[in-house]
């Protein structure tokens, strides 16, 4: 009985996460009209919406951004958030507050960074550029992995590291020959936030690159809007383009996520 019950309760939630992608992929084989007559399934199929997707902006060099600038943005947050979660969670005192200090800034609406950051990227010549987009969200993504890999470090037994230390190795060394392999999984499960973060960001791609060849796909999925009218299944078409590899690399990588951000959970 309760296995009917947990499997009836998972399909639901299975149909309802699945909902919304289903009717994107019905919105992008409609017309104009058909759009607005509502309903889930189309009047007519039209295929047309898909290559005028990607003539009206080019999907094609947007996805292309979007994947170089989340997985240049990950390795960023990766290298910087990696020592400083060691920081944070070995530091004692000091340590608290420098992760309060990190949380207290992510907390503060990325408005107010725009201004400040267009310029410093203009002064080293990284505004329109898919690196300054990357280098952006890079560092604006550590605090989130330094919050999910606090936990992991602290999870190391400190005496594993002395021992280290008494053999002869550094501070250093002992985190990359001792800490860092203990904490891949959480490493792995915090990398795949930032890049899903990185990849879903609108207002700093929007704001820093401005031609086609820095724009990130969240930039092209606006460009849709027209003065008068939505073309709504051209938008709906350029949406699944840029989700569809996202989600399957959210389903390969489930496991590493779930598993890793539950491990991460207990400290």
């Amino acid at each position: 009985m309760r296995a009917a019950v947990a499997r009836g309760v998972l399909g639901l939630a299975a149909v309802v996460a699945t909902a919304p992608v289903v009717f994107l992929a019905s919105l992008s084989l409609r017309g104009v009209d058909d759009v607005q007559n509502g309903g889930w399934l189309p009047e007519r199929v039209r295929w047309d919406n898909w290559p005028a997707a990607f003539q009206t902006v080019p999907l094609a060099q947007m996805l292309v951004n979007s994947w170089v600038v989340a997985i240049g943005a990950t390795v960023l947050t990766a290298l910087i958030a990696v020592p400083t979660a060691y920081v944070t969670a070995r530091a004692g005192r000091s340590g608290k507050r420098l992760h309060s200090a990190l949380l207290a800034a992510y907390c503060a609406p990325p408005i107010v960074a725009v201004l400040p950051l267009y310029f410093l990227l203009k002064a080293v010549g990284l505004t329109n550029s898919v690196v300054g987009l990357a280098l952006v969200n890079g560092l604006a993504n550590v605090p989130v992995a330094v919050w999910l890999l606090d936990g992991f470090v602290r999870r190391v037994p400190a005496e594993v590291e002395e021992a280290a230390w008494v053999d002869g190795l550094s501070v250093a060394a002992g985190l990359r020959r001792i800490v860092l392999p203990l904490i891949v999984p959480g490493l792995v499960a915090a990398s795949l936030v930032c890049f899903f973060l990185s990849y879903n960001e609108f207002l700093f791609a929007v704001s820093f690159a401005q031609s086609p060849s820095a724009q990130t796909l969240t930039v092209g999925l606006s460009l849709f809007q027209g003065d008068r009218t939505v073309q709504f299944g051209q938008q709906a078409a350029a949406s699944l383009v840029a989700i569809v590899p996202v989600y399957v690399l959210a389903v390969l990588a489930q496991r590493a996520l779930v598993g890793g951000l539950s491990q991460g959970a207990v400290r």
